[in-house]
């Protein structure tokens, strides 16, 4: 079993700045890869950002340029820099971790984009 948790989230003006983390726990050799997904109120799930245990990234259209996916091995945390944030960019952002078949989801953290 993995864990993951998410933290980080909150409120921030149009064009601002915020920092997600997700810190993985238990079971955590062998993760394939992981990753930001987001749900904005009353639409899909939907990727953010990945990036594989090789260290490649995956981002959504919406969002390259703005933000950027990393990861700090020592302290098993994936973080998620998010800059020049649009109102569009609310919703409530999961992290994800893939091993082998199974994929984990933390419980999410909100991030509202308003002035």
């Amino acid at each position: 079993q993995v864990q993951v948790e998410e933290s980080g989230g909150g409120l921030v003006q149009p064009g601002g700045s915020l920092r997600l983390s997700c810190a993985a726990s238990g079971r955590i050799v062998s993760i394939n890869a992981m990753g930001w997904y987001r749900q904005a109120p009353g639409k899909e799930r939907e990727l953010v950002a990945t990036i594989t245990s090789g260290g490649s990234t995956n981002y959504a259209d919406s969002v390259k340029g703005r933000f950027t996916i990393s990861v700090e091995n020592a302290k098993n945390t994936v973080y998620l820099q998010m800059n020049t944030l649009k109102p569009e960019d609310t919703a409530v952002y999961y992290c994800n971790a893939v091993k082998g078949w199974y994929n984990y989801w933390g419980q999410g953290t909100q991030v509202t984009v308003s002035s």
